[in-house]
């Protein structure tokens, strides 16, 4: 092989592993943020099951996702008590 060939083919390897490495990282975060959201829904449907007897219902939309997704338990405990002093 000539060396031409070889270094071309490193620079084309670094080239594509620097190209997958800044496409990759927020793929990551969609992909956390994704599992987070869904996390989240199943919180809010299990206390809507759980607390529907008591009163409590917290709509599930884009907020209370992000809300009870982020934050998790902490999240649903904010969301009970506003709903709690709201109504």
């Amino acid at each position: 092989m000539e060396w031409k060939t070889v270094i071309l083919s490193t620079l084309g390897l670094l080239g594509l592993y620097l190209f997958g490495t800044i496409f990759a990282r927020p793929l990551v975060l969609i992909g956390k943020l994704g599992l987070s959201l869904l996390v989240g829904g199943v919180l809010l449907v299990f206390i809507n099951l759980v607390c529907g007897g008591l009163g409590i219902h917290i709509a599930i939309n884009p907020i209370t996702l992000l809300t009870a997704g982020i934050l998790q338990v902490p999240g649903i405990v904010l969301l009970v008590l506003a709903n709690y002093i709201i109504l």
